[in-house]
C-alpha cells in the first residue's frame, strides 16, 4: 500500500476527534499555521519546493495525529445530540462485519441491513434498530421479528458516538490513532471492548 494513502487523523486543540483527512489536507494546515500540535507516528515527509532566496527545500513532516485551531464550543454543541448518519459501511464495520444471527463473518457483498422491528410494521431505519445480516439470514427472517422467525439475536444494536463513528469511517486505522480514539469512546461501549482487545 502506499504510504501516502495513510489517512491522518484530524483532533481539534481540546483533542476532540474531528474526522480523517488525506496527506494534502495535512500538508495544507501546517502550510496555514493552523496545527496547534502533532502526536502519534511520523507519517511521511512531504518536500515542497526551493526558497529562491535560500536556495533551502521546504519539508513537512506529518504525523498520524493533528490538533488544528478552531471553533471547537459549536462543534461540543452538535456532539451533544449527535447522531451519526446511517450507511451500511458504517453498520458493517460497527458489527465488525458479523451477522448478529448465525455469528458468522462475512465480506461486505454478502451483508445486508436488517430491520429488527421491519419498517413494515412501525420500525425505524436507525441505529438502534438495524443489524448486519447475511442474505440467507435476512431472507429468513423475511418481515417478521426475530422472535417470530425464531430467531436469536446476538447483540443489541446502539448508535455509535461521534468518536466512535470516526473510528468507523476509518480505512485503516493504526495503532496510535486507534488507542486516541479509544480513549474517548464510552467505557460500556461493545467498540471499546473490542479496540482494546486489538490493542492488547
Amino acid at each position: 500500500m502506499n504510504a501516502l494513502n495513510q489517512q491522518v487523523l484530524r483532533t481539534d486543540v481540546a483533542g476532540m476527534p474531528l474526522g480523517w483527512i488525506d496527506f494534502r489536507d495535512a500538508v495544507r494546515y501546517y502550510h496555514l499555521e493552523q496545527v496547534a500540535y502533532a502526536c502519534g507516528s511520523l507519517l511521511y515527509s512531504i518536500h515542497g519546493g526551493y526558497n529562491a532566496r535560500t536556495g533551502v527545500r521546504s519539508i513537512v513532516d506529518v504525523n498520524s495525529i493533528i490538533a488544528t485551531y478552531g471553533d471547537s464550543r459549536s462543534l461540543a454543541k452538535v456532539r451533544a445530540g449527535y447522531q451519526p448518519p446511517l450507511s451500511n459501511t458504517a453498520l458493517f464495520a460497527r458489527d465488525a462485519h458479523m451477522c448478529l444471527y448465525c455469528g458468522s463473518c462475512f465480506l461486505a457483498r454478502d451483508l445486508s441491513r436488517d430491520h429488527v422491528k421491519p419498517l413494515s410494521t412501525g420500525g425505524t431505519d436507525g441505529w438502534t434498530n438495524v443489524v448486519t445480516a447475511c442474505k440467507r439470514c435476512n431472507n429468513h427472517k423475511a418481515g417478521g421479528t426475530p422472535e417470530q422467525a425464531n430467531m436469536q439475536l446476538l447483540a443489541v444494536p446502539f448508535a455509535p458516538t461521534h468518536a466512535e463513528y470516526v473510528y468507523l469511517q476509518g480505512r485503516r486505522v493504526l495503532a496510535d490513532q486507534m488507542e486516541f480514539l479509544l480513549a474517548h469512546f464510552p467505557r460500556t461501549s461493545p467498540l471499546h471492548q473490542r479496540l482494546s482487545e486489538k490493542l492488547m
